[in-house]
This record gives C-alpha cells, structure tokens and sequence, in this order.
C-alpha cells in the first residue's frame, strides 16, 4: 500500500453511522473482539495499523527512558516532597516536603503518589522517581493516538501521537519530576474518554472523563481545568442525543470533577491540624486559598489579582532595581518567558518547547473547519476539531496574555492539542486535496512550518547547521508539488507527503532528541541542546536565552535554570543516579556534605530549620533527614509563627537553624554572596525574618563547610 493510499485509509470508519443499519454492521463486525480492544482500538483496521502505532510507542519509550537518570533528581524541591512520601503515609497523602509534616509543597499532592509509592516498593532515587513520569508521557501519546484515531482515522491518530513525542515541552517534562507529567497523562485519558462519549451519547464516559479532569487537578489545581471548555463544547455540540439530554449528561462530567476534587479538600480541611501539614502557598492554611489564590487568580492576573502568598519583589529585596535580570518581578510574580502579549508563545524559550508547530496547526485548523461547516452534527472529525481546536486557543489565549508566575514548560498542556489539530486536520485536507482550496491550506501550511523552522533552528548556528537547510529545501518543494496538482495517487503522492512530514518533523524531532540527550534540573528547565551550544536568541519576540544564570552567581539576564547549568541532586550519597553538579541554577543550591554528616547525627524530629522550601529540600537530600521550611517556597507562608517555633525549639525538637533564602542557598542566593548574608526574606507577615533575627539574636554561629549554622539543640 503507497504512503498516500495509507493516509486515505480507514477514513471515516470511526464515524457515527447515519443510521440503524451502519451501525448493526459495525456492531456485527466489533462482536467477535474482546471488550477492551473495541474500546481501545473501535472498529477493525488495516493490517498497518497495530504495528504502526506499536512502532510509535516503541519510539516514544526509547526517547523518554533511555539514560532516564541524566538529570539526577531534577527539581529537588518536588523530588523531597518523594522522598519524604516514602517515610511517611501521612507526608505521602498531603505532599508534605518533609516527612516531619511541618509544611506542604505548593502544590497538591497526586503527582507524588506514584513515584512515592514506587520508592517506598524499591527504595528513593533518580531511577524510581523519574520512571512514572517516563511511562506517563508514553502512556500520553498513545492516548492521544486512541482518542484521535476513534474520530479522524488512523493515519491522523498516529500523526498526531508522532507529533506529541516529538515535542520538546513533552520530552522535557516526561522525563522530568515536576506535576505536569501527571496533569497531561489525566487529561488525555479524560480526552480519549470524552471523545468515547460524544460518539456514544454516554453520561457514563463523561462521568469518568470527569474524574480524571479532578485527577489533574490534584495535580496542578486550576490549570488541569483549562481544557474543560473544550471537551465540554464537542460533547454538547455533537453527542448524538438532544440537547436537554447533552445538558444533563454533562452534569455527569461535573460531578466526577467534583466528586475527586471535593473528596480530597473533604480529607484535608477534616483533619487536624495538629496532624497534617501546613498548606503551603496560602496564608490561612487552605487549600482552596492555594488552588484559587497562589496556584489560581494570581498566576493569571498577577500578585493582585489573587492572594498575596505569591513572590514578589518585596518578597526579595536583593533583587530591587534589577528588573533587566527580572523580568516579572513585581506586581505580577515571576514571568520567566517574557511580557504578555500575542507573541509570547512565539518568543524565548517558549517558541523552543512548543511553537516548532503551532503556526501550522492555526493553519490547519482553519482550514479544516471551513470545509466541515456544513458536516452533520454529529460528525466525528468536525467535533475532534472543534475538541482539539477549542483547547489549542484557550491555552494558548491563557498563556500568551496570563501576568503572572509563568513558566515556559507549562506549555506541555498545549503540545497535544498541537499535535492533535496537526493529525485531524491535516488528515481531512489531504483527501480533500482534490480541491484547489484545500491544496492551497495545505501548501501555505507546509511552506510557513519550513520558514518558522528555518527561523529556530537558525536562532542556535552552531548546533546541526545543515538541518535547517534540509528542512526548508524539502518544505518548498513539498509545497511547490502540492500547489501544482493534486499527486492523488503514486510516487508523486508519496514524494509530497513525505516531504511535508519531513519537513515538519525534523526540526523539532531534532530538538527533542537533544533535549532528551542532556540532563535538566532546577526550578525552570528548558528544551535543547547543551548549555555550550544554546546560548540563543528565539522566535519574533527576540528574548533573549543564556543557558541559565553563569556558574558562579545570578548576574546575566535571567532564563531559568538549563540543563547541567544547576544543581543536580543536592548531594549524591541520598540516592543512586544523581548527576554530577555543574554549577548552581535557579531554585537550587549546592551540596555542602560536611553539613550533611552534622544532620545525619541529629535524634530530633527536625535535623534542621531553614528559611524557603529549596534550601530545605536541598539540606533532606543530601542528609536524608527532615528539615523544616520556614515560610514554604518563598518564605512567606506564615508557618511557622515565631511563637510556635520558639515552642519547638524549647520542646527540642529541632537541632539547627541553616539560614537561608526563598530560591535557595546557604548565606546567600546560590551561596555566591548575596548582599543579604542569608537572613530570612520578609513575606507574608514577616515571620521567617523574625524567626531568623531570633536565632541570630539568641544562639552562637559556627560556620560548617562554608554555611552558617546555628546549634539550637545542646
């Protein structure tokens, strides 16, 4: 069978039958397969089909598995709140950062189930955090494949899971331990189930889809939300029962949202304080302070637009006047990818981990809604693009124009519908290419994928500088054929479409490949190549991209911690397969091994007290003791009071008091001196710096490889 022919292959099997008699044949020829492969795989296929989409997974495996351990623990404020879940249930159930349960990470706490309870099986490292992430992200693309493929066929399912794995946000964040892995993994089963549901007309499915959207939710709270629009627009567009039954059954939806989101908050506000964990990132101990506060309104609109838990310049004021090294310290919190604007995801690291594709999939998707207008409404592969497209623009809409903390890798949650609007889209106008129309979209959206590609692979020259010219030769003359005629059938056919899929692929393939090649780890990892050959300047809106910030200090502009460019692991001997560190990156601090050895000896039930989350994170790492954080993340929770740490100490209950800092280091920012000398950094209502000025007040120093410590314990 030609390329093309496998294209135009299976086109609308997957379909709503029009009437009783399509779909006792579809049932007659389903009866004789078990039930889970008709759910998984619908009608029967092709012969190509099963090894093809075996094939993709096998691919997708290798990329995200192979020398998974390279980035060591990756972010260790997340990796502490693992390893403190595999010594304590009650640290596993609430994410707590440390298995004391003094205080939470910011998030909630389904993303470190998994990974937790692998480590409890078979012992806290690199390897047993990392894996679920990895079979998470295969498990990802091939339910993008199963939920593409019930609505646009299989060629389009495979096209679409292909561009998935070769996204760089994915290989990123598959391979890294921060929640998106988790949140991406829930929302594409709610997908495929969603789609499952349209077809059927099944309150059932959408009950279902809707706890998986709740899962993703205790994963990253309201941004595991930004794709219920989508799925609830194709459901109550084209399920095929009326209106007021669409209605109804999306109630179904919501209910397994909240029956999941509500079981959890029910579990957390029933508990006693005296024995869980403070929620970190609020001000009262809440959680929904946290998911529509820190981790909601304020990430969209800003430090105002939300509570004032968040970091902000005053939370740091080492940092006062450097807004050139800063940009979005300030009202708004940390925007670590540039300005808000309509181009934002087209600029800086943004257009790296997840643009290689995006202006071809508007493209597409334009142009396939065009000629579906008049489709039935109950037609499949109108309703995956109204799904797939609906959540490509509100992503998108979000994260180009959202004011406050954001991150470039939170573009993973944008990278399947790309991919998706790539497979269903350019599937249908590829057998429409009979049109001069649909020739015309598929033209212009070949030849703008080769330039763009052409403008990000020329933003790094030194790194593969044959490829872009590979690319851009093979995107104009795919385009050139395409806009010449139809190429229905032979050679010519498979030439073009070879060429396209080339063309669009190798870009980003590529930087997928060398994202996956190098390790990543810090607070803000970013896609590529090695720091020494990405130093670059990316997309339209011309951010620039450093690596990181330059071993040795915070000076240069900032871009969040690259690659080698940060602390790998905190301290080898806590786990197997830290990566050696290479300087110290945003979010991270440097091992100190003699300061470990002094915790190791601690009998308290806190080793140590220490000012912000990664200074902690980094102390329980590299001693395997539990290590109290002062004001959580930015050391400005009000947690603990003065009062009650005073309590504490008189209680002996904790050993020594490290200074440190809401983005980590011991005595200074990355322990390269800071102005400050480390004392605690003013948040909240000030209680990490009361803390601090009272054990500098009351109690001797001694310096311990280079760190300041106070012995508060005899």
């Amino acid at each position: 069978m030609s390329t093309e022919s496998v294209i135009d292959a299976g086109h609308g099997r997957d379909r709503i039958s029009p009437g009783p008699a399509g779909v006792n044949a579809r049932a007659s020829r389903q009866s004789s397969a078990p039930r889970w492969k008709q759910l998984a795989f619908g009608d029967q296929q092709p012969a190509w089909v099963r090894p093809s989409a075996a094939a993709l997974l096998l691919v997708t495996a290798l990329t995200y598995l192979w020398n998974l351990t390279n980035s060591g623990y990756g972010n260790a404020f997340y990796a502490a709140a693992v390893q403190a879940g595999t010594k304590n249930w009650t640290a596993l159930l609430f994410a707590s950062l440390d298995p004391s349960n003094a205080i939470t990470v910011d998030k909630p706490p389904a993303a470190f189930w998994i990974p937790a309870l692998l480590g409890r099986v078979f012992g806290f490292g690199s390897f047993t955090m990392l894996l679920p992430e990895a079979l998470m992200g295969v498990a990802s693309v091939g339910m993008l494949y199963l939920a593409v493929r019930k609505a646009a066929g299989p060629a389009a399912g495979l096209i679409a899971g292909a561009a998935l794995a070769a996204t760089p946000v994915a290989a990123l964040m598959f391979r890294f331990n921060n929640p998106d892995a988790m949140m991406v993994f829930c929302l594409m089963v709610a997908a495929w189930m969603t789609v499952t549901a349209t077809r059927k007309g099944s309150p059932a499915w959408l009950f279902w889809a809707g706890t998986f959207v709740g899962m993703a939710f205790l994963s990253k709270m309201l941004q595991g939300f930004m794709t219920v629009p989508a799925l609830a627009l194709a459901y109550l567009i084209a399920a095929p029962v009326s209106f007021k039954k669409r209605l109804l059954h999306l109630l179904a939806a919501a209910g397994g949202i909240s029956l999941v989101a509500g079981a959890y908050s029910l579990v957390f506000q029933l508990t006693p304080v005296s024995d869980r964990p403070y929620m970190a990132g609020s001000q009262t101990n809440s959680f929904w302070e946290l998911a529509f506060g820190y981790n909601g309104l304020s990430r969209i609109l800003g430090r105002n637009g939300g509570n004032a838990g968040g970091p902000a310049a005053q939370d740091f004021p080492d940092f006062a006047g450097r807004a050139g090294d800063f940009p979005g310290v300030g009202g708004g919190g940390f925007a670590m990818g540039g300005p808000p604007g309509v181009l934002r995801l087209f600029g800086g690291e943004f257009s790296a981990e997840v643009a290689w594709l995006l202006p071809t999939a508007f493209v597409l998707l334009a142009g396939a809604l065009w000629f579906t207008l008049r489709a039935a409404r109950t037609d499949m592969v109108r309703a995956s693009l109204i799904l797939w497209g609906t959540w490509l623009l509100t992503t998108a809409v979000v994260f180009s124009f959202m004011s406050g903390t954001i991150h470039a890798y939170y573009t993973i949650e944008l990278a399947p519908a790309v991919a998706a609007v790539i497979g269903v889209a350019g599937v249908q106008l590829w057998k429409l290419r009979a049109r001069p129309a649909a020739r015309a979209v598929l033209a212009s959206a070949v030849l703008l994928s080769a330039i763009w590609s052409f403008v990000l692979l020329s933003s790094v020259p030194d790194w593969l500088p044959w490829l872009r010219w590979v690319v851009v030769i093979l995107g104009v003359l795919a385009a050139a054929l395409l806009a010449a005629g139809p190429a229905r059938t032979g050679k010519a056919g498979a030439a073009v479409l070879i060429s396209a899929l080339l063309s669009a692929g190798l870009g980003t393939g590529a930087w997928t490949a060398a994202t996956a090649a190098v390790g990543h780890t810090g607070g803000s990892p970013a896609s590529g190549p090695a720091p020494e050959t990405n130093n670059r300047t990316m997309g339209l809106a011309g951010t620039s991209q450093s690596g990181g910030f330059p071993r040795g200090g915070a000076s240069g502009r900032f871009a969040g911690s690259r690659d080698a460019e940060g602390f790998a692991g905190a301290a080898a001997g806590a786990g197997a397969g830290a990566a050696t560190p290479a300087g110290v990156g945003f979010g991270e601090t440097p091992g100190n091994p003699a300061l470990d050895a002094l915790l190791q000896k601690t009998q308290t039930t806190w080793a140590a007290a220490t000012v912000g989350a990664n200074s902690a994170a980094a102390l329980e790492l590299g001693s395997n003791t539990s290590v109290m954080a002062i004001g959580g993340f930015s050391g400005s929770d009000p947690y603990p009071t003065l009062d009650q740490f005073k309590q504490l100490v008189d209680d002996g209950q904790i050993a020594y008091f490290v200074p440190g800092n809401a983005f980590g280091g011991f005595g200074g920012f990355g322990n390269a001196g800071a102005s400050t000398g480390g004392r605690g950094r003013p948040g909240g209502n000030g209680t990490s710096s009361a803390i601090t000025q009272w054990v500098e007040a009351t109690f001797p120093s001694t310096q311990v490889g280079g760190s300041t410590v106070y012995r508060l314990h005899p």
